[in-house]
């Protein structure tokens, strides 16, 4: 039996760090994990610099109920939930995700949790599990499942190699230049076709 495992942040909905990069006008907040392959390095910089300029969840939460799913993301999720189970495996946050999984129609989500203090200065984080993705997939196939992994960053590599099938969507083009062998789509017509025949559907 097939599972669908699935990044969230740069494949379904707009990077969290980039739009709010863009409201608050700092550029550092820009940097995610196709640029930065450790999270905990990026994780300590954003938090530094949340630090720095005095921001905290409510901020970050303000802008997150703006942003919207990409077009289509919805509709690709319901058609790929006809063929087999899906789980969203995000290094993002469940502070932080929950408008945005509303909006994509509430499907399963695996992701970690913040520290946060009493006035809302996000002083910590805390990984449900070390290597999340690569770590969720091998589980998924102890217990009988074969994976079909996509995601579009450094982090989410290992989870396609260990899967039955992995594919690139919508990544940048020196991470796909640096995995000539994992196939890249940008449309999610073309990425639910690609899974479906990766399943033998």
């Amino acid at each position: 039996m097939y599972i669908s495992c699935l990044d969230m942040e740069g494949v379904l909905v707009p990077e969290i760090w980039i739009a709010f990069s863009k409201e608050t006008g700092i550029p550092e907040l820009s940097r995610t994990t196709r640029d930065e392959p450790d999270y905990d390095k990026l994780m300590r910089y954003r938090l530094d610099i949340l630090k720095k300029h005095g921001l905290g969840l409510g901020e970050v939460k303000s802008v997150i109920e703006k942003i919207d799913p990409f077009v289509g993301a919805r509709e690709f999720l319901e058609r790929l939930t006809e063929l087999c189970p899906v789980i969203i495996i995000s290094d993002t946050f469940e502070q932080f995700a929950g408008p945005l999984i509303k909006k994509l129609g509430s499907p399963t989500l695996f992701c970690n949790t913040l520290i946060v203090g009493d006035g809302g200065e996000i002083t910590g984080y805390k990984m449900r599990v070390k290597n999340s993705k690569l770590s969720t997939v091998r589980a998924l196939q102890s217990i009988g499942f074969e994976t079909v992994a996509v995601g579009d960053s450094y982090n989410d590599i290992s989870m396609m190699r260990a899967s039955s099938a992995g594919f690139l969507f919508k990544t940048t083009p020196a991470i796909a230049s640096e995995n000539p062998d994992i196939a890249v789509y940008n449309e999610f017509d073309e990425l639910y076709l690609a899974m479906k025949t990766a399943m033998g559907k």
